[in-house]
């Protein structure tokens, strides 16, 4: 008979079913054993192994997931209607016995790319002219000389110009110009600003904001670096005008940066955002490892990984501390996470309202099992540090960068810290970009890949459904990574998306 249902530790209390059962069906277990099924149970759900009884713990992974809420027998649908929540989950959390390993470097890695090298040193995956906006008041002129100048600046892409990209926010008045909603908000503008993939940047303001124009041109501090110029639409004398002023301002830029060539560099140069949107139960089993074996690839080859969604290694806190190279940098992730459960609780609801409709869908039930599949993206490498929001990201090596869950937001806090390259899973769908920095998306199932085919850069479900090794389908990621580093476009970059999803972390109060 074959087998129809995953266990993925010996001791755990649920499998998986690799597709929808009917009632009353005898499915073989991984490992051995046959489970009656006492009801249909939809494909990546989980199956109970045996009996529970009302506050049993149960494992997956090898690890807590949550408390039966009620009577479950074996072969029994596992989910939100039997599964909560434990008390002080906190204390639960994941752990391993041994710190995190560098993986070496199996021969023939490649360990260069093709960048464009910045005068100060710094290496870009994409060429860009940037207008970046110091409120919301002057987005909807920043994108209309967008709209005006990108197809003309599309056709530059043989001479090394990737094209505009409207860096605008729904934010930048408002609000007290001191406090930690304030310096989020000028640590996310002045990362963008100083961005590698920014070639040359026009600043726009409306005029009378409280993140005014000429100190942000003070604070970023990129005069000496790049073409930059600034200006505000009431200076300019109105929107028509504005839009005007910002068309030549852009098309001169663009002109000033034809000839740029890229040239052969090292790895290290590459800042990897770790990301996932969108997961199901087989992100933690395909497409998330294969990530983590990617991860572990560049860090070895000296470059450097950015994990974040704290809200999402909740319950998994422990695997990532215990890898920490440093007590203190351990304990700086385990305090973010117990900043998270004040905060969320301050706000009327838990770490457990972060799965998702559509997560709870594809057979994800609570977030400490969310969480053991998300931190799979990480690898096995030691955690060497532990960042704020949008803050530079230290090099080399994993890196936690303390970010929300979702996904616009904690790209953009990865990007200002400086990624170059940003890598999201899903298994749900998703329609995703972060211009100026190229998302890859990898796809956890083969039904979404062939459903959403013009979205998906790669189908990481082989390690499941074809028994393919995950180290050579982490190897095909990492040689996708480097060679969209190096030029290649993303399927999200060919559907022209990226040009809403930067969203920076928003703070305090708005008044």
């Amino acid at each position: 008979m074959t087998q129809q249902l995953l266990r993925l530790a010996a001791d755990d209390d649920v499998a998986i079913a690799h597709e929808a059962l009917p009632a009353h069906v005898s499915v073989g277990v991984t490992g051995g054993g046959l489970v009656t099924t006492e009801g249909a149970v939809p494909r990546g759900h989980k199956v109970a192994l045996r009996d529970l009884a009302p506050g049993d713990l149960v494992r997956k992974y090898g690890h807590v997931i949550g408390v039966a809420s009620a009577p479950v027998r074996a072969g029994e649908h596992v989910h939100t209607h039997n599964l909560a929540m434990p008390h002080a989950a906190s204390d639960l959390a994941s752990g391993t016995t041994s710190a995190g390993d560098l993986p070496s470097s199996p021969p023939g890695l490649r360990r260069t790319f093709e960048g464009f090298r910045r005068p100060g040193g710094a290496v870009a995956t994409r060429n860009f002219v940037g207008v970046l906006t110091t409120v919301n008041c002057s987005a909807t002129v920043a994108r209309q000389v967008v709209r005006r100048t990108e197809d003309d600046l599309a056709a530059l892409h043989a001479d090394g110009v990737d094209g505009v990209v409207a860096l605008t926010h729904g934010t930048g008045c408002g609000l007290a110009s001191r406090g930690e909603g304030w310096d989020v908000l000028q640590r996310t503008l002045r990362g963008y600003a100083r961005h590698p993939n920014i070639g040359a940047l026009v600043v726009l303001g409306l005029g009378c904001e409280v993140n005014a124009v000429s100190a942000l041109m003070t604070d970023l501090g990129v005069a000496d670096e790049l073409p930059v110029a600034s200006y505000t639409i009431q200076d300019a004398g109105g929107t028509a005008a504005a839009i005007a002023r910002g068309e030549e301002l852009v098309r001169g830029m663009a002109q000033d940066l034809r000839g740029s060539r890229r040239e052969e560099v090292g790895v290290e140069h590459l800042v990897l955002g770790l990301q996932c949107g969108g997961s199901d139960a087989w992100s933690g089993l395909t497409a998330n490892p294969a990530l983590g074996v990617a991860s572990d690839l560049l860090v070895a080859a000296g470059g450097t990984s950015v994990l974040g969604e704290t809200p999402e290694v909740y319950g998994a806190e422990q695997m990532l501390a215990e890898r920490a190279v440093r007590p203190d940098v351990g304990r700086a992730l385990l305090d973010r996470i117990a900043w998270w459960e004040e905060y969320t609780a301050s706000q009327g609801t838990s770490m457990d309202g972060n799965p998702s409709p559509g997560n709870k869908e594809g057979g994800i039930t609570t977030i400490l099992e969310k969480s053991l599949g998300a931190v799979a993206k990480a690898g096995h490498s030691p955690l060497t540090a532990v960042c704020g929001y949008a803050e530079p990201v230290p090099r080399p090596g994993l890196v936690f960068m303390d970010t929300p869950g979702y996904d616009p937001v904690s790209v953009t806090g990865m990007v200002a810290g400086g990624a170059n390259l940003i890598c999201f899973t899903t298994g749900r769908g998703s329609v995703f970009g972060s211009r100026p920095v190229p998302t890859v998306k990898l796809a956890t199932n083969s039904s979404l890949a062939a459903r959403m085919a013009g979205d998906i850069d790669l189908d990481c479900s082989a390690v499941v459904e074809q028994g393919v090794p995950l180290e050579d389908v982490g190897r095909q990621v990492y040689d996708l990574l480097l060679d969209t580093a190096s030029g290649r476009r993303t399927a999200s970059e060919e559907l022209g998306l990226g040009g809403e999803e930067l969203v920076p972390w928003q703070l305090g109060a708005v008044l």
